[in-house]
Parts: C-alpha cells; structure tokens; sequence
C-alpha cells in the first residue's frame, strides 16, 4: 500500500487537466496514442456531450503505473455548474494536483476547488501549465498562489524560458537541468544549466531550502548553521510538509507538448501520500453514535464510501467506492451501514474512462466500481453487518436554478419519470420533483449548463424528447423577527377525539444555519413520543412559505409548552398541531422573500471596460473588487441569479468575443420590496 497514490486533476475550467491526464496515460504506457480536446479524442472525456463542447462533465476514474508504483486518477470537471463532482471526488482522495494555466495564473474556479481541498485536507501539489503559451509567466502565477490562495507555494523547478521559448527546466533539488523532447515518452535529457540563470537559480534554491528548513526542525539547525543538507534530507522533509498541508511544492511545464509530466509524475510519487501516510478513517457505530476508527489496512474489517453513482448502459447500475479498510471479493455480501440493508456485490471492475476490467478482489486503498449494489447511494457506508461505521459523507450545495419539463407526448411521461429519477440518482445536486399546484415536473440544478446537459443526456440516453421551460430563480423565504405562537388542533367526535397543543417559540437562524429544532419541554407536559410528530409537522410547514409559497430557511423553532389528553392526543396530533402553529409564526414573524446572489468574476479588455460596468450596474451588481494587469481588467460582482440569465451572450456581444466570465452561488439575500412584487406577481 505504501506504492499506492489516490490522486485527482483539479483545476479552472480550460487549465489543462484533462490534457494533463492524456499526457500522464501516454507517459506511463497505459495508452498508445496521444488523444486531444479539440479533436474529442481523449480517453477521460468520453461522454458525447463533453466530446463536443470540449469540457469536462463528469469525474472520470483511470489508472496507470509508474516507477513500480499504482497511481489511481480522478479527472474532474472545472466549470462551477459540476462542482458536486469535484466535492465528492476530493472526499475519497489522498492527494490532488491543482493545475493553473501560466498566463491567467489563479482563476475563479482555482479558488473554489482549492477551498473545497481545504475543507477535506486534501494534500497538494501545483503544476504550472501552458508555459509554452504567449504570456505565460511562472513567478507571477506564484505571487498569485500566496496572495490569492494563502498558502505557502515552494516552486522545486524553474522553466528555462517561457512562451514559444520554453524548452525545459531546472530540478531545485538536484540542481541539474533538463531539455524536453516533444511528444516523446523517453525521459528529458539532461542539460547544463543556464549561465545566465545561475544566479536566479541560487535564489530559488535558498527560498525552497528555507521554506524546508521551517517544518524541519534538524534542517533548521544546518540551514541556521550554514551546513549542507543532503537532498534525501530536504525531499522527506517536502514530503512531510505537504503531507501535513504546510508546503506546496510547484513544478511547470506544457502538457500539450507532453513537457514537465515525467517531472510531474515523479513528484506525485515523491511528495503525495499513499493511504497509511494518512490518518486512520473515522466514522460513527450507527447503533450507539460511538466514533469508530478504521486503519488502512488489508486485514481490518472492510469498509468503503460510496461517492458515486452512474447508469452504465452495459452493465447497468455502476456504484464507485474507495475502500478504507479490509478486503473484498466479488460475490461478497456487505451491509449499507446507512441506510441498516444487505447488499449483494456480484463484480468489481477496475474503471478506465467508460472501459471496465474486472478484478477479483480490492482492499484497502482501492478506487473500484461495483456492480449489483441496488440500494446503495453517493455519500453511503457499504461494511460488514459484524462491524458496523458509518463515514462522513461528501456534502453538497443546493440547486439555484429550476426550470419545468414537460414530456412531447402523453406516452413519453412514464419514461421521462425513469430517465429523471436514473439522472437524480446519479447527481445530487440536480433535483427532481412534482409541483402539485401547477401539476408540472420542476427540475432543479446548479445553472443552465448543468440542466442543459441533464436534458441532453435525456434525449440521447433515454430517447426522451423534454419540452423544457424558461429558467426560473430558487427563491426561498425567511423570518425577520422573533415569535412566540400556539397551535391547537382539537377536534370531537363520536368516538375518540383528537387532541395536540403545542407553543413554539421561532426566531431568525444564521445564514446557512438551515433549520434547527430544539425541544424545550420540561416536566412532561408533552410526553417524549410526541416530540418527533411536532417535529415533522414544522417541518412540513416550511416546505411552503407564506410569501409566495417557496422553501423557509434559516430558522430555529423551539418547542417551549403544550399539553395533552391521555387518550385522544396521538403522533398525528401533535404533527398537525405543528404544521398549525409554524404556518402562524410564519406570519407573525414577518417573512421575507429570499434571492440566490451569484459572485461573479469578469475578465474584459480594458478598452470595454465602461460598456461592462454599464451592464452589471444595470442588473443590480454590487462591485466588490476591481483590478487590472496590462491591458486585461478583472471585475467581481455580486448579481442577484435573476438579473444574470443568458449573461455570457450579452458579455461577448458587449465586447466582441474578447471577455469572459465565471459565476458560482454565494449567498441568499433579502429581496427589494419593489423586486419582491414583481417576482410575486410572475410566480
């Protein structure tokens, strides 16, 4: 297990990941050939909708070997509408390899992909791309690493020129330099260095034996002393501050030319971890709520996370799962400590894009898909009923935007029904559901691309032609002020009566606090099996908002007093009498409309620079952050998601082609009462 990395590609869209990729399955023999974006001829993005718009869509798993070791891949998407793939990907991995493109060094989408690492610890390495690219500027991309990112970037190689005079590099570590030979898999050759780079490459090697020297303490003392530290010394101590999430080391290079990616995969075995530099694995004893702890090891009792779903047209439904713990063989029984159900694994497959190669066994460490899991889902614990965990599942933004479906004809509706919940299943940001008012299918994800696909996938894979509606804005309602209601549901008859009496005491949550429920109650005024009814009824009621009928946020109900009847009160009751007293609160506390707001990151042309502002200011941006470098002007804005529909047509009219922009959900805000009634008014 030790020459085992779990790695992922994570990157902006367009910085060359999925090229990166090729170029890794080219250098290490597990392809013949060398495919290309453009061309639609790459082994990760094999699906029909990626080939042609020259995107990644979906998190594609692959595997190779170098120098003796196993290097299991997980190509992600950079476009902010698939982050899910992105968050669910860096949940089961050890290691990821953050690209940025050597000419617009740190963009929007590097940052939130680095924040999601962040949050999972995820260690890294950063590789500089497109250095052969006009522009392309390797200490700039690292000056905006530190600034940007906050984290301390320590480059171990330098480029020997840059644009169309890039032709190799300098290994800090070793202090020899090397000349790339294009699209070859033989090594580069080695070269002297650079007479008039010595100097430069004198500084870069103090800096990275400084930045070394601060998370090792005996390395300290020899760089203190003016001592020479041997490089075994200097590369362990890289490690263990990458590892650690200290240190980042930097290397660059030009995948499209296949320069730097022997560099690249050397460092990936260097500096990355495999699974026993890590951690043990913690999760819960779903019986008692106890921490339990699982070793990355062999022999263990098994246990695995399921990150991914997929429809596979092959062999049907295709579960991915990284295994922590233990050994598995296909045929083995497992238990879904999630869900407490028995499942049956009938195959493994070792996953190579769309290909499949079977294996007998996986264990701990693994990345494998499963066949014959029927009610197994992304973010569940598949273990053995004997020792039972349940892990940290990835978790996942809501939808922002939502739009109606509607079937060609009356035949298509049961099969459209299928082709949703298939999709649902394997997407957890893309939400299906039944709106009972206006009797049509409302399909929500998290922009217009992301639904634009989903439909697509629709029609090619499940012969389903949609009739799909304008975009419509997930707008979501919360409570201004705190109140205290009573809700009494009593009601006589013949027989048996029925009785629930509950007070509820409501106040506004934090943003992003959701909903919270507390119960309040003392001296058993209502009895303890009678709390979840009150529960669920509140619960209920926040599903529909008393403004324009959409979802309640934010919101902390506390369950303070009551009563009951020994014989007429029941969990029904209490749950109605819930429902009762929220729809009250709900008015009493002054709801509010609630907007999604996007930031979004503009990059113009400083010639259109006024025509750009002009447009934002007229969509209700706030500008948070205007700066330029050259010609190039970078603005972001919050824009409500409403005043945003269709931008990226109106930017390149705007300015001819040249601009570009990115948007990922912020924050929700209250909406401007004179917004409010129109929005109201067209709902």
């Amino acid at each position: 297990m030790e020459k085992v990395r779990n790695i992922g590609f994570i990157a902006h869209i367009d910085a060359g990941k999925t090229t990166v990729t090729e170029h890794v399955l080219f250098m290490t023999g597990r392809t013949y050939k060398l495919g290309s974006v453009d061309a639609g001829t790459t082994v990760t993005d094999w699906m029909v909708q990626e080939r042609e718009r020259g995107i990644t869509i979906t998190a594609a798993a692959t595997a190779c070997s170098w120098e003796g070791y196993a290097i299991n891949i997980i190509d992600t998407p950079g476009h902010v509408d698939f982050t899910a793939e992105v968050e669910r990907s860096l949940r089961v991995l050890d290691g990821g390899v953050v690209i940025f493109d050597a000419v617009a060094g740190v963009q929007p989408q590097s940052e939130t992909v680095w924040r999601q690492a962040d949050k999972y610890g995820v260690p890294r390495i950063a590789f500089v791309n497109k250095m052969d690219r006009v522009g392309a500027d390797f200490q700039r991309t690292i000056d905006m690493m530190t600034l940007r990112l906050r984290t301390r970037a320590v480059p171990i190689q330098m480029p020997i020129g840059a644009g169309p005079e890039f032709v190799g590099i300098v290994d800090l570590m070793e202090e020899k330099a090397y000349a790339f030979e294009l699209d070859s898999r033989e090594r580069p050759k080695e070269i002297p260095i650079p007479e008039e780079m010595k100097s430069s490459v004198a500084g870069y090697r103090d800096h990275l034996m400084e930045s070394v020297a601060e998370v090792d303490e005996g390395l300290l003392v020899k760089y203190l002393e003016g001592k020479p530290m041997a490089t075994d010394e200097v590369r362990a101590a890289l490690r263990r501050g990458t590892i650690s999430n200290t240190l980042v080391p930097v290397l660059c290079g030009a995948a499209s030319k296949n320069m730097g990616v022997a560099h690249l995969l050397d460092a990936v075995i260097s500096y990355l971890p495999s699974p026993v530099d890590l951690p043990p694995v913690e999760g819960k004893d779903p019986h008692d709520g106890q921490v339990v702890v699982r070793k990355p090891d062999p022999s263990e009792p098994f246990c695995a996370l399921a990150f991914k779903v997929v429809t596979d047209p092959y062999v049907g439904r295709l579960v991915f799962m990284r295994v922590y713990s233990g050994t598995i063989t296909a045929g083995s029984r497992v238990y879904n400590a999630s869900k407490k159900k028995r499942e049956r694994i009938s195959r493994l497959v070792q996953m190579h894009a769309e290909h499949r190669e079977e294996v007998p066994e996986v264990s701990a460490g693994a990345i494998v898909g499963v066949v014959g899991l029927k009610e197994t889902f992304t973010g569940e614990t598949l273990c053995l009923e004997s020792s039972p965990i349940v892990l940290e599942p990835p978790t996942f933004p809501e939808p922002v935007i939502a739009v109606s479906a509607e079937p060609r004809t009356r035949a298509d509706q049961d099969r459209m029904d299928e082709a949703l919940r298939k999709l649902a299943e394997e997407d957890p940001t893309f939400v299906v559901r039944f709106d009972e008012e206006t009797g049509q299918t409302v399909i929500s994800g998290m922009g217009e691309l992301h639904l634009d696909i989903l439909v697509d996938r629709m029609r090619r894979e499940f012969g389903v032609v949609a009739n799909v509606g304008r975009p419509r804005v997930a707008y979501r309602e919360a409570i201004t002020r705190p109140a205290r209601v009573e809700g009494r549901f009593i009601k006589q008859t013949g027989g048996h009566g029925q009785y629930g009496h509950v007070w509820l005491e409501i106040e506004p949550g934090g943003a992003g606090t959701g909903f919270v429920f507390e119960n309040k109650i003392v001296g058993g005024t209502i009895p303890r099996e009678y709390i979840p009814g009150v529960r669920a009824g509140v619960r209920d009621a926040l599903y529909t908002g008393v403004v324009g009928g959409y979802p309640v946020v934010d919101i902390k109900v506390s369950l303070v007093d009551g009563s009951y009847h020994p014989v007429d009160s029941s969990d029904l009751t209490f749950k109605i009498a819930g429902a009762m007293a929220m729809k009250e609160g709900l008015k009493r506390g002054r709801s509010v409309l609630l907007e999604p707001v996007m930031a979004v990151e503009v990059v113009t042309p400083g010639e259109f620079l006024g025509e750009v502002l002009g447009d934002l200011n007229s969509r209700r941006a706030r500008i948070q952050h205007l700066e330029g470098e050259g010609d190039i002007q970078t603005i972001r804005v919050l824009v409500p998601l409403a005043e945003i529909f269709g931008y990226t047509t109106t930017l390149r009219s705007l300015t001819q082609g040249r601009a570009s922009s990115t948007m990922e959900f912020h924050h929700y805000d209250p909406v401007a009462d004179a917004v409010a009634q129109q929005v109201l008014v067209h709902a």
